[in-house]
């Protein structure tokens, strides 16, 4: 999904994109997009591996768009999938350009979406398709991104990771698919990329006909009106901004930073919560220590704001901005 970049206003612009394409040097392709990107002034994280590129930027207008220019330029991506927001203050700390086997790991080899996905469903289709009976509609996102928000009536895995996606089915296939009896199958996740790679691999298990929401719950939040949504609460996004509703408006949630998941309004009052180290889910999970270094963490960065410096995502070598981690 592309759409023209709004400069109106100081507001940076967040770009959310992938694309499955068969990229063979995709080792030669993150040094000169990460020198590209420091020089616009973009942070974020990008992944690119020999099946596509996947990521979320944020920065200048002009600086994310010579960005999405350069990678259209790769074989296969001049149909890059993106999603844009916006944001007032910076949603990352520093810039990453990573090299991995997959753009979004599922763990089985010989699974390619650049050939073998299942049918885009434009976000203005998507209400007509999930109302059918007939359709099983599946949420393949994460466990604590669903208990969020979600479509109402569609199915959670309830995985921990993407990786237990291919195990859940195969324990589910026949109670969704029984033998002798198609059934329609649609998908859905935040930006479109786990459901487009878990498309590709329902078809290769032998499910015919599978669809997958186009540019995920983010674009059908931006096409489709509130009164007319089939999606209940807020979907959880992986940057700062936490979560966002209706029209990609702000959430209500917060992060917990030290599981990283999202936090309801209503557990920030709970005796178990304390902002920078722990939550309800995770409260019990941590030790005394690893507590005590989230509050040493916590009151640093809460320092460094008041002085008005930036703690994490300082660029100590301006030099080469490189991150190898």
């Amino acid at each position: 999904m592309t759409k023209q970049i709004d400069n109106a206003g100081d507001a940076l612009c967040v770009a959310a994109i992938y694309r499955f394409a068969r990229l063979d040097d995709s080792g030669r392709l993150r040094g000169p997009l990460h020198r590209l990107c420091f020089e616009q002034g973009i942070k974020g994280t990008l992944i690119i591996a020999g099946e596509g590129v996947n990521g979320t930027i944020a920065g200048p207008h002009d600086g994310v768009a010579r960005v999405l220019e350069h990678i259209r330029g790769w074989p296969g991506c001049s149909d890059l999938n993106v999603k844009f927001s916006s944001a007032s203050a910076m949603p990352f700390h520093r810039l990453k350009v990573r090299l991995k086997r997959e753009i979004v790991t599922m763990g089985r080899p010989g699974i390619d979406p650049s050939v073998n996905a299942g049918t885009y469903v434009d976000p203005r289709d998507w209400n007509a398709l999930i109302d059918d009976p007939a359709t099983i509609v599946i949420d393949a996102r994460n466990e604590y991104e669903v208990a969020v928000g979600s479509f109402a009536g569609s199915i959670d895995p309830r995985t921990a990771s993407f990786k237990e996606f291919p195990a859940w089915f195969g324990r589910t296939r026949d109670t969704l698919t029984p033998a002798g009896t198609p059934r329609r199958v649609a998908m859905f996740c935040t930006g479109g990329i786990r459901c487009e790679k878990a498309s590709a691999f329902l078809k290769q298990e032998g499910v015919d006909e599978v669809y997958h929401l186009k540019g995920g719950i983010l674009a059908y939040l931006e096409a489709v009106p509130a009164h007319s949504s089939r999606f209940q609460g807020e979907c959880f996004v992986f940057d700062q901004r936490v979560t966002v509703a209706h029209g990609l408006a702000p959430g209500t949630h917060s992060l917990c930073f030290g599981c990283r998941r999202p936090v309801e309004p209503e557990q920030s009052q709970s005796p178990l919560y304390e902002a920078g180290v722990s939550c309800p889910a995770c409260h019990a999970e941590r030790d005394a220590n690893q507590k005590a270094a989230y509050r040493t963490r916590h009151w640093q960065e809460q320092n460094a704001a008041r002085q008005g410096r930036v703690h994490i995502g300082a660029v100590l070598d301006s030099a080469s901005g490189c991150d190898d981690d």
